[in-house]
This record gives structure tokens, sequence and C-alpha cells, in this order.
């Protein structure tokens, strides 16, 4: 007789609201205050990291998608001398915004998030 692996408990509706803010928070840096989209994931994340292990792993996915999102910002900054850099960077401002917004909706219904387009700088 074999025996069945145990459930994983789903988070609470507070980890998931929590979880999905942590995604959402990133969409700050849209309303021009600079590096918003790097610090708000970043906060939410250190605030509340302690409170539950599924708005500790958000956060951490949240905060390492941002990051690559910063990284590839000055990329294409940088590639803006070679013409290349525009498309770029209108290609890197929409993944930004429509990955962060599937991010939340899934955190949302307690299920873990990955971006598909993230180095793990937090592990």
């Amino acid at each position: 007789m074999t025996e069945a692996a145990p459930e994983a408990t789903a988070p609470s509706t507070d980890a998931c609201k929590w979880g999905m803010l942590c995604h959402l928070a990133a969409l700050t840096g849209l309303l021009g205050n600079g590096l918003g989209f790097l610090i708000g994931p970043l906060v939410v994340w250190l605030f509340k990291k302690e409170d539950d292990p599924f708005i500790d792993d958000q956060g951490k996915e949240a905060v390492n998608f941002q990051i690559t999102m910063f990284v590839a910002l000055i990329v294409s900054a940088l590639l803006m001398l070679v013409l290349i850099g525009f498309v770029l960077m209108i290609v890197v401002g929409i993944m930004m915004v429509v990955f962060t917004i599937l991010g939340a909706l899934k955190a949302n219904q307690g299920e873990l998030y990955r971006y598909p387009v993230s180095f793990r700088f937090i592990t």
C-alpha cells in the first residue's frame, strides 16, 4: 500500500492579497516616480515576507523580475545608439506591464506565479 503525498495547503485570503500587492506595487513606476517599479515590490516584500511563505515567494519573484527588467531597460537605453534600443525599450515596457498584471492575477488566485523572463538574483 502506498501513502498519498500530503497536499500543499492553499494560502490564506490575506496572503493572496499581499502576494498580489507584491506584483501590483511594480505598477507604481508608471506614475512617473523613477524607480517605483523596483522599490514598490521591494518594500511590500521586505515588510510582509515573514508573515507567510506565499508572500515571501511572490515578493521574491516580483523583485527578481523588476531587477531583470531594470537591467533590460539599461541595455535598451545603451542600444538606442544603434537604434534597435528604441524597439527594445517598447518591448520591455509592454512586458513589464503585461507580466506584472498576470502575476498579480495568479497570486490573487493563490497560485505560485513564475515570470517567463527573470533572473533569480534573490533566492
